[in-house]
């Protein structure tokens, strides 16, 4: 199975001096394609900055990064945002709804900003809530919505068109239980039903247990890596 994510001994650092802090220590990592892996760890341990670095949002101190085969340290400014729109999805704990869009214009927002067609984004972005679950009241706002449904659309915005990786950085932190089991349970599906990779950030082992695989990082680096027994969770 080819790897749609590939760290290879990266470093990421803040500062210099006195003042450096190492957020990421020689971090060796591959995601297959269609794989769920959970990331967990202590707070302040990396487990965002890694994210951060697999989006292309920052650049590594040291070491490779790869996204489906293509190296990131040679990415100028527009490769990555195009990198991002076509390939990458993320979703935060934040939601990052714009509010004055409706639901169905944020997720087409990445194909239109792409140079897509009208016509085809919305087609597109229809596609996209379907398979999130969201098929009604999708020409109105993001405040109109349950919490629990705005991430939806936020999941769909991340996975609309042909997005191989979605990055999700605790998605679930501000929703209650509920919503937040129907949100992994969510992702949970995405690789099975998409083929959609997803890296998910966690500090909830209920929702890690949904993964094929487990990464712990502890200050920086991989301190352990577990593959979750078959069926686990389902």
């Amino acid at each position: 199975m080819t790897s749609i994510l590939e760290f290879d001994d990266v470093v990421k650092s803040y500062g210099s001096g006195q003042t450096e802090v190492r957020a990421l220590r020689g971090v060796t990592l591959d995601v297959a394609d269609s794989e769920f892996v959970a990331v967990m760890g202590p707070s302040g341990c990396g487990k965002s900055t890694l994210l951060h670095l697999a989006g292309a949002l920052e650049t590594p101190s040291a070491g490779s990064i790869r996204v489906g085969g293509r190296e990131l340290a040679g990415m100028g400014a527009a490769d990555r945002s195009e990198l991002r729109r076509n390939d990458v999805g993320y979703v935060f704990q934040r939601l990052n709804l714009i509010p004055s869009l409706t639901a169905i214009e944020n997720v087409m927002l990445p194909l239109e900003l792409a140079g897509g067609s009208y016509r085809n984004a919305r087609g597109m972005a229809l596609d996209a809530l379907a398979a999130v679950g969201l098929d009604v009241r999708l020409d109105r706002y993001p405040d109109d919505f349950s919490g629990g449904q705005q991430q939806r659309i936020a999941i769909a915005r991340a996975i609309v068109g042909e997005r191989r990786l979605l990055l999700a950085d605790e998605p679930t932190g501000s929703l209650d239980t509920a919503s937040g089991d129907e949100v992994i349970e969510l992702l949970a599906a995405l690789p099975r039903e998409h083929g959609t990779a997803v890296v998910l950030v966690t500090h909830e082992p209920r929702f890690a247990s949904w993964a094929d695989r487990f990464v712990f990082l502890r200050d920086g680096r991989i301190v352990d890596e577990t593959v979750a027994t078959s069926g686990a969770a389902r």
